[in-house]
């Protein structure tokens, strides 16, 4: 029994917000008894994307193409605000295609490689927190950059200029702070050396998941059917490479499942439903942001959006939510594990920049949303 009940709590402290959409889901089976009708709360089409997409960032990742990438703009001689800069400014643009998780898992651990070369740890906590919120940042710019984004644009079936509108001002906003943070160290010069040169892992391979990533482009904004997308990425995974299929994050697929049926089950109950909508009413941007600080932003999305018909508002709130709590986004999670595995690492000075950083471009988004249009 013992080991069974470690087992359970394993799998609570790794997955912590699937373990809450599935009791979630459970309860709301109170509100509307099980029936077919549950098949039509499932967003078959998010979920198809979403498995592609995270099926081809996989193989790109494994291809060494950002690693490649990093190494080509930061060796050789170099001042410290242009390594800060570029180590900033990679997760920020690299996140619009790969989601913000994968930015950070990639180029977290770099800036930790890189700073240790160069002998300058004391301003790993500055550069990695910045790294973090770029990349949450950087992904809100495109439909693809995080997973609440793909959500909203297909539930509110929005069109590119939409999005776009909407959503451009605010990152344009963002680079710029970022940019102007990142330049905020000495102007000393430095030199960095890597002892192993990275390179493509597969030409082959990189040329495969690069037209697959197009065709994922296509599909999320409607010009190929999806499920002729999920045909074309499940064959080429079987036929080339089925060790993809354990790089999938099938936890976060679970998650968005669970929410679906919560969401679903709660819509379906005219009374709540009227309330959560009056609440909401005027609201959505706020109530979005709010709860994204406790839920985090991609399940305040899914949960929110059955309430209201203002896309705009949730597609800011949860956005500019994802800053804030280290849960707001759970990618910043993966910055701060990474963080602790770093020599001589400094929890409590960390969360204190965190949270600082985060209030900051928290007030300045948040003033930008008021009074930029879109």
């Amino acid at each position: 029994m013992r080991e069974k009940g470690g087992g359970v709590l394993h799998f609570w402290k790794k997955e912590p917000v699937l373990c809450i959409a599935a009791v979630c889901a459970l309860l709301s089976i109170a509100l509307n008894p099980p029936s077919a009708a549950y098949l039509n709360y499932i967003d078959w089409r998010v979920l198809s994307l979403l498995f592609c997409l995270m099926s081809v960032v996989a193989g790109l990742q494994e291809c060494g193409v950002f690693a490649v990438l990093a190494q080509r703009l930061l060796a050789g001689e170099r001042r410290m605000r242009f390594v800060t800069l570029v180590l900033v400014l990679l997760p920020f643009f690299v996140s619009m295609l790969v989601t913000n998780d994968v930015a950070l898992i990639t180029f977290v651990p770099f800036a930790v490689l890189v700073l240790g070369l160069i002998g300058r740890t004391e301003r790993l906590i500055y550069i990695v927190v910045l790294q973090t919120i770029a990349a949450n940042l950087g992904s809100m710019a495109t439909p693809v950059g995080n997973p609440q984004n793909l959500y909203l644009y297909a539930n509110y079936e929005l069109t590119a200029g939409q999005f776009f509108a909407v959503m451009l001002p605010l990152s344009l906003v963002s680079l710029t702070g970022l940019v102007i943070a990142a330049l905020c160290v000495k102007p000393e010069g430095i030199r960095v050396v890597f002892a192993d040169r990275a390179a493509i892992q597969s030409r082959g391979k990189l040329g495969l998941m690069a037209v697959l990533f197009v065709l994922c482009l296509l599909s999320v904004f409607r010009v190929l059917p999806y499920p002729a997308l999920l045909a074309v990425v499940l064959s080429a995974m079987i036929i080339f490479d089925r060790p993809l299929f354990r790089k999938v994050d099938y936890g976060l697929l679970a998650t968005f499942f669970c929410f679906f049926l919560f969401a679903g089950n709660v819509g379906a109950c005219g009374p709540v439903h009227d309330a959560i909508a009056a609440l909401m009413e005027g609201r959505a941007a706020l109530t979005a942001g709010l709860a994204s600080q406790i839920i985090s932003n991609v399940p305040a999305a899914v949960l929110l959006s059955g309430f209201t018909a203002d896309w705009r508002g949730l597609l800011i709130g949860t956005n500019i939510g994802g800053l804030g709590t280290p849960i707001a986004s759970l990618a910043s999670l993966i910055s701060l594990k990474s963080y602790l595995k770093s020599p001589n690492a400094r929890p409590g000075r960390y969360l204190l920049v965190f949270t600082i950083a985060n209030v900051v471009g928290l007030a300045v988004l948040c003033l930008a949303a008021v009074l930029l249009p879109g």
